[in-house]
């Protein structure tokens, strides 16, 4: 793994982190672990983890709709 590979799943998995401790949404967090664009954010995010960020925390916490 790059360092810069190493450092994307670092900011992603804060980004995870922020989600599930529910202080914030995904546009946020986001902005907060420095992406500068939500849809670049939630394709990344997708690709680590599987799901988009929403959908990810709603099936972490156990919830579905």
């Amino acid at each position: 793994m790059s360092p810069i590979q190493f450092q994307k799943q670092l900011r992603l998995q804060e980004a995870r982190r922020l989600l599930f401790m529910k202080s914030t949404d995904a546009a946020d967090a986001a902005f907060r672990i420095g992406y500068e664009s939500p849809s670049q954010f939630s394709r990344e995010y997708s690709r680590m983890f599987g799901f988009l960020p929403k959908e990810d925390i709603k099936r972490l916490r156990g919830k579905s709709d």
